[in-house]
C-alpha cells in the first residue's frame, strides 16, 4: 500500500514538471516561424553579399524543412512520453 502511494506521488510529480501538450505545440509553432524567418534573413544577407538571386529561396526552403523536422521530432517525443 505504501509503495502504491509512493508510485502515485512520483507520477504526479512527473506530470507537474512537464508543460502541457498544448503549450508545447503552441511554442513549436512560434519556433517554426522563427526558424523560417531567420532562414529568410540569412538568405537575404547571402544574396546581397554574393550578388546572387538564388540564396534567399534556397535557404528559406531549407529552413522550412528543418522547422518541419524539429516539429515532427517533438511530436514523436511527446507521443513516446504518453506511452
Amino acid at each position: 500500500m505504501a509503495t502504491q502511494q509512493g508510485n502515485n506521488k512520483r507520477k504526479n510529480q512527473k506530470k507537474g514538471k512537464s508543460p502541457s501538450k498544448y503549450l508545447r505545440f503552441t511554442s513549436a509553432a512560434f519556433q517554426m516561424g522563427a526558424t523560417i524567418w531567420l532562414g529568410n534573413l540569412l538568405g537575404n544577407w547571402l544574396d546581397s553579399k554574393f550578388d546572387k538571386d538564388f540564396w534567399e529561396s534556397t535557404v528559406t526552403l531549407l529552413s522550412v524543412f528543418m522547422a518541419m523536422y524539429i516539429v515532427i521530432a517533438q511530436v514523436i517525443k511527446v507521443s513516446k512520453e504518453d506511452d
